[in-house]
């Protein structure tokens, strides 16, 4: 079974980041990824089992890391609707510092089969849970419409901010992510509303 942690892990968990942005993640190999994070080939396979588990890792750490800031950050909000507003500015935040992490999973992760497929699914169902919450409570104070489902407004919330993202990785046009915040919770909270 391959080690799961220390520097090594993350040193090459931030090069397959590199590399998957720059050439793809069907197109990077392993020996790739090694060579980005300064260590000989054999080493990767003493944190990782392959290039699905390395996908499979970074995935799951940056959404471990992104769910616990994101919690952290909720926890100083009053509402809901300052809730939100948090979610989907950190969320904008978050990816527009970070280009490379952004366009893996936005790009990378959308062409993957079922098997990496499942082995994500955790990390994010704690993020749709997060949003969840926070459509609840709405509810509960009475921000939003007690007969709205609660599932499928975090589908339309998700869904926005997620095409958002993948519009400014995709557009020729540079410009800042984050000043889509404020239009993007404004069309959000009316539909709540």
């Amino acid at each position: 079974m391959a080690k799961r942690s220390g520097e090594k892990h993350q040193i090459i968990l931030d090069a397959a980041v590199k590399t998957f942005s720059r050439s793809g993640y069907h197109r990077t190999r392993v020996s790739d990824i090694a060579r980005e994070a300064g260590v000989a080939d054999g080493t990767v396979y003493l944190y990782f089992n392959n290039k699905e588990d390395i996908l499979i890792s970074l995935f799951q750490n940056i959404m471990n890391i992104f769910v616990e800031e994101l919690k952290a950050e909720l926890s100083h909000r009053k509402n809901a609707n300052e809730k939100l507003d948090a979610i989907i500015g950190y969320h904008l935040r978050t990816l527009g510092n970070k280009p490379e992490q952004a366009r893996v999973t936005q790009i990378e992760l959308r062409q993957i089969d079922k098997n990496i497929n499942q082995g994500i699914s955790g990390p994010l169902l704690s993020y749709f849970q997060l949003i969840e919450e926070v459509i609840e409570e709405g509810k509960n104070q009475a921000l939003y419409r007690q007969e709205l489902d609660t599932r499928t407004a975090r589908k339309v919330i998700f869904g926005a901010i997620d095409e958002v993202v993948t519009c400014w990785i995709m557009s020729s046009k540079p410009y800042q992510l984050i000043d889509l915040k404020k239009p993007v919770y404004e069309l959000l909270v009316q539909g709540l509303q």
